[in-house]
């Protein structure tokens, strides 16, 4: 184990933290319940060659570096390139491993938001209706009146402040309900849609602003199952990673009752997160062929979001042009570039211009850094055109 320290130093109270990030973002179901998506059969992946000629200018220091040696810098787990459809470059940091399944934080949004896409399909979910029509809310509550695509687009408003590092406020409690902090003497146990169901409304109309907040697709997951009538990683195993072609272990972490973290608890591998980022470049259909994500769902998610309600909202600096549709976010750059983001540096980077798909996990101590997001936004874009 890296860093130094045992299994039995790592505890709910200190996952997330470093050192023990970098062992535990690779090995979630030893302390977080988990559900599987997919179990293949284990063997050690083949992995292009590494980056070793490729270089970037480093935004932070001025300098020109290779990229090996910026994910060394910066607390990268590993790191895979497509370009055209074909695996062509790879790094692993020495702590970590291509086939480790790794938490992907937010970009599990990205994938409730494409698993969402397919329920509409099925005819089983209309982005249009309240989400009281699928779950049983009271009214009391911010997400009664919203609408599906609210909570796709990140425009409910709702009166939550997602703040990570909280100890003993909202957040916490909405933590201590997945399961992913320990409970506390002075408070009874709660399930993840208990908590989501008392969350209050916030000022302003539902579809106006962007504003982040994670309980929003975790409501979406609760919205898939009650529409679908099937578990959330059942649905998704079935109708999106298996028919995409995924290889590795899958799996996301539950509460207490089972109820999947839709919106951040999504453990997959490199490899897999690499392809299902070239899934949504070649507008849902698989390698095989096969319409996975209906081809319309993804062109409206790269196409479409509200402008204003970006340039409105709380996230507006995180890219001066862009909008989020779907659960994911489209840059703005000249390239049409668009992305899934995860905290503690996760990423998956897709450039339709050059046809470069970049996916990249991280166990950086800090959950949420401006500076060193932008860093590698300026990384990643570079790496895609440089491919």
């Amino acid at each position: 184990m890296a860093d130094k320290f045992s299994r039995s130093d790592v505890t709910l109270a200190n996952w997330r933290t470093a050192p023990h990030c970098r062992w535990a973002f690779q090995n979630i179901s030893e302390i977080v319940p988990t559900a599987a998506i997919s179990c293949p059969a284990s063997g050690q992946s083949e992995m292009p060659q590494a980056p070793d000629g490729l270089e970037v200018d480093d935004p932070a220091t001025g300098s020109r570096v290779k990229v090996s040696t910026y994910f060394e810098q910066t607390e990268a787990d590993c790191f895979l390139a497509l370009k055209n459809g074909k695996a062509v470059t790879a790094w692993c940091a020495a702590h970590a491993s291509f086939d480790a399944p790794h938490l992907i934080f937010s970009i599990s949004k990205s994938v409730t938001g494409m698993l969402a896409g397919i329920a509409v399909e099925d005819g089983a979910l209309d982005p249009e209706q309240s989400v009281s029509a699928y779950v049983d809310l009271p009214s009391s509550c911010g997400f009664a009146d919203a609408r599906v695509r609210d909570l796709l687009d990140m425009t409910v408003a709702i009166d939550f402040d997602e703040e990570y590092l909280d100890a003993d406020g909202a957040f916490d409690r909405y933590r201590r309900a997945m399961l992913w902090n320990p409970q506390r003497a002075d408070a009874e146990p709660e399930s993840l849609q208990a908590v989501l169901a008392s969350l209050g409304r916030a000022r302003g109309e539902h579809g106006d602003r962007f504003y982040y907040s994670s309980p929003d697709t975790d409501m979406l997951g609760i919205v898939i199952e009650r529409a679908t009538g099937v578990r959330y990683h059942r649905y998704l195993a079935e109708r999106l990673w298996q028919p995409m072609g995924a290889t590795g272990v899958a799996y996301v972490t539950v509460d207490g009752v089972g109820t999947a973290r839709a919106a951040g608890g999504i453990c997959v591998t490199i490899s897999d997160l690499a392809w299902f980022g070239q899934l949504m470049l070649d507008g849902g259909r698989a390698a095989s062929g096969q319409q996975i994500v209906p081809a319309g769902w993804v062109t409206d998610m790269r196409r479409n979001g509200s402008v204003s309600a970006w340039k409105t909202g709380n996230f507006a600096d995180l890219f001066e042009n862009g909008r989020y549709r779907s659960c994911w976010y489209s840059t703005g750059d000249e390239h049409d570039s668009f992305c899934g983001i995860g905290i503690h540096g996760q990423w998956v980077w897709v450039d339709p211009e050059t046809g470069v798909v970049i996916a990249k996990t991280a166990s950086r101590g800090a959950p949420s850094d401006d500076d060193a997001t932008a860093r590698d936004i300026a990384v990643l874009g570079q790496i895609a055109r440089r491919l």
